[in-house]
């Protein structure tokens, strides 16, 4: 097929956009280069990206609307995957005005572009801090997200909510996908694996949030990437919920779903560091702190949806993807 992949110099997008590439699909890709975070790496993974048979890349934000209309009548996509955003819950709290840019008016340009592309499917990438303040475990699609506790959880359900709408106002079959703790090589610097391999190859201490009393659902990266392909082909369609309908979010009046992609199996803090100090052959200086302003203690998908529409959940353990990360750290760095 056709696609349109946005944010294919970001940690998701780059390993989605190679696979779709490996599969044999065309792939269009939009990134901005932002400086959130070192651009070398993101112009390394772009790179790896242009060696690939059937790429095309474009460098703009998707707040030009003029230059994402005419990328996206170059390549006329049959399939949408949106990954592009300002990523981060911490950095939400210090430049709020990022998120509003990027990821909700940058994704109705994207979302007024399919109105008149009329793609066969368009997915979007959101996230499990949508589910913000909610205490129900796992949570399910199904379950109410009206807690938001920052303004990237905030801006991606501020996304999730116009996408439904457009769904329903032009039948553009789409669906959301909320990422829990994604991870694994060429990963992003701000996410904790990345700061922790880092500094203790380097000798400085770890900050550990809430003296370590977290719980989180890692994903690995190939699982993640394995389930969004596998989703790419499973439309919505309006009123056909299948053999999936107790536990299913298709919408009653869109073609519209949202999809969990994790593994419903919630690690500790604690032992994502043992792993990591095992993975490394060394110990960890812990600095213990106090839990960050708009943070939650754990996250735990649902996985029923998931297994239900493509018969696979992520389930590669914590041990293997960090070692995967840590061999890919000491190649890229030289460490």
């Amino acid at each position: 097929m056709r696609c349109l992949v946005t944010g294919t110099a970001g940690f998701i997008g780059f390993h989605v956009a190679k696979r779709l590439l490996h599969d044999g699909h065309r792939v269009t890709g939009i990134d901005g280069m932002t400086p959130y975070y070192d651009v070398r790496l993101k112009e390394s993974r772009h790179a790896q990206l242009k060696q690939l048979s059937g790429y095309q890349g474009h460098q703009f934000m998707l707040e030009d609307a003029d230059a994402l209309r005419a990328a996206a009548e170059q390549c006329m996509p049959e399939l949408v995957v949106h990954l592009a955003a300002q990523a981060g819950v911490r950095y939400s709290l210090e430049n709020p005005r990022a998120y509003i840019d990027s990821n909700i008016v940058g994704s109705f340009n994207l979302l007024e572009i399919c109105r008149q592309a009329k793609p066969r499917h368009l997915v979007i990438a959101s996230t499990s801090s949508v589910y913000g303040g909610n205490t129900e475990f796992p949570f399910a699609e199904t379950q109410r997200t009206d807690h938001p506790l920052t303004l990237y959880a905030a801006s991606k359900k501020a996304v999730e909510t116009i996408a439904h709408v457009y769904s329903h106002l032009w039948g553009i079959p789409i669906t959301v996908f909320r990422f829990f703790s994604a991870y694994g090589p060429w990963g992003r610097p701000d996410m904790a694996l990345f700061k922790f391999v880092q500094n203790i190859l380097a000798g400085r201490p770890i900050d550990v949030y809430n003296h370590g009393r977290m719980e989180r659902d890692f994903t690995y990266i190939d699982d993640l990437v394995e389930a969004i392909v596998r989703l790419c082909d499973r439309i919505p369609e309006q009123g056909k919920k299948g053999r999936v309908a107790d536990v299913d979010s298709l919408s009653p009046v869109a073609p519209f779903r949202i999809v969990n992609i994790g593994g419903g199996e919630p690690v500790g803090l604690l032992h994502f560091i043992e792993e990591i100090e095992a993975a490394l052959g060394r110990p960890a200086q812990r600095n213990y702190m106090d839990m960050q302003a708009g943070d939650v203690p754990k996250t735990e998908a649902s996985t029923a949806l998931l297994d239900g529409l493509i018969g696979f959940r992520p389930s590669t353990p914590v041990s293997v993807g960090i070692r995967e990360f840590v061999r890919w750290y000491r190649d890229y760095y030289n460490v």
